[in-house]
């Protein structure tokens, strides 16, 4: 009996949440950041967005000739409140403003995940949502947290992984999702694809 060589793995994103959230799912993927310009890309909603954002960085990277041959993952995250969307917040006065419009209320994280194989050329894709329930931070907690800077790199200002977890008071659907990716549907798209999520799990004590 021979074992199969286990697939090359990329993320399309500089994330460290996403890669994270993938080593701790046993998987051990290649880092390759799609350098794509995400103001290039329109959509009629926030779930669509988040889905073509996701495609077209797994598209830039997958178009790599150092990829050859490996399963391509690209996300991209965008908070829906109110029908708008809203990514990382361009400076800390947008940050703090987000987060005064927020508090009390629920927003909905979409995430929208594309799997390429480039051994074959095809992809599979979608979009997980989470509502996410947000607490009511005082102006003084909403001030010291912009103050971190946490909230200019993550999208919607916030992450449940940070600093701004004392200011989610709850959710509804897949925490991984708000953090930066959906296992389940990640696992989801590659059966699609005919990959196995275990297939590609690293070696123990890797």
């Amino acid at each position: 009996m021979t074992d199969q060589p286990r697939r090359r793995l990329v993320l399309a994103s500089q994330s460290p949440a996403r890669l994270g959230l993938l080593r701790q799912a046993g998987l051990d993927p290649e880092v390759v950041v799609s350098g794509f310009d995400e103001d290039a890309v329109t959509a009629p909603t926030p779930a669509e967005l988040a889905l073509a954002l996701a495609e077209a960085k797994a598209s830039v990277v997958a178009a790599r000739p150092e990829v050859a041959g490996a399963l391509v993952i690209g996300c991209d995250s965008v908070l829906e409140l109110d029908g708008v969307a809203y990514g990382k917040p361009a400076d800390p006065e947008e940050a703090t403003a987000r987060w005064k419009s927020m508090r009390g209320r629920a927003g909905t994280l979409q995430t929208g995940h594309c799997v390429r194989d480039t051994a074959n050329g095809r992809h599979a894709s979608g979009v997980a949502s989470t509502v996410v329930r947000f607490g009511e931070p005082t102006d003084a907690e909403i001030a010291a947290y912009v103050a971190t800077g946490e909230p200019l790199h993550v999208a919607g200002a916030f992450t449940l992984d940070g600093r701004s977890a004392p200011f989610v008071d709850g959710i509804d659907g897949d925490h991984g999702n708000v953090i930066g990716l959906s296992l389940p549907l990640v696992r989801r798209l590659l059966a699609e694809l005919g990959v196995g999520i275990t297939e590609l799990w690293a070696p123990r004590g890797k």
